[in-house]
């Protein structure tokens, strides 16, 4: 194999790259980004290198605990639980939440080999067995690996006198109901709530 497939082949290790897109970024690397693609290749050995997960809450960071769980203006007794740092990062520029976090990493999937200890669950039932938190924030994504690693959640709460709770799930925002595909409108209708007076 010649080091040009090499690099393709290496390319392809991104989500949602294929051979051509991979082609394509190994050719614009070698013909117009010598320099970007050294300054990549040295930055991305770092990372792989020191980048970790917090021993707290388990997303990414380079020190042993992440600032958010450093923080000391965080509110200890609210706990969010969400699959990835993705998440993680969405919720923080989105909302004004000020408590703790907890990362999965993943969802439960017996088919994938992903079960408790995986996500990290017998960290989380430790951190919540210390007794500081009082309700667990349930924010996995609406599949059914998402809904069935959700309800592993709140027993796992109950377990622990913590008050679970989940987001909201339904019509988005400006959302026509033409639009919406039937599952989403299905659980939308079916959690409806009382309209405030």
């Amino acid at each position: 194999m010649s080091l040009l497939e090499e690099l393709v082949d290496a390319l392809r290790v991104l989500p949602g790259v294929g051979q051509k897109s991979a082609q394509r970024m190994a050719w614009h690397l070698l013909e117009r980004q010598r320099a970007g693609g050294k300054r990549l290749a040295q930055v991305l050995d770092q990372a792989m290198q020191r980048i970790g997960h917090c021993q707290r809450c388990r997303t990414f960071t380079e020190e042993t605990v992440c600032a958010i769980c450093r923080s000391p203006s965080r509110d200890d007794d609210v706990l969010c639980v969400v699959e990835t740092p993705a998440d993680l990062t969405a919720l923080e520029s989105a909302t004004g939440y000020r408590g703790r976090y907890f990362v999965l990493m993943g969802r439960l999937s017996p088919l994938d080999g992903r079960g408790p200890r995986e996500l990290g669950l017998d960290v989380l039932d430790s951190r919540l067995g210390e007794g500081q938190v009082k309700e667990l924030i349930i924010a996995t994504s609406a599949t059914v690996e998402g809904e069935a690693t959700a309800h592993y959640l709140s027993q796992l709460a109950r377990r622990h006198q913590v008050q679970p709770t989940r987001l909201a799930h339904g019509v988005p925002l400006g959302g026509e109901l033409e639009y919406i595909d039937r599952g989403t409108l299905a659980h939308a209708f079916g959690s409806r709530q009382n309209v405030a007076p």
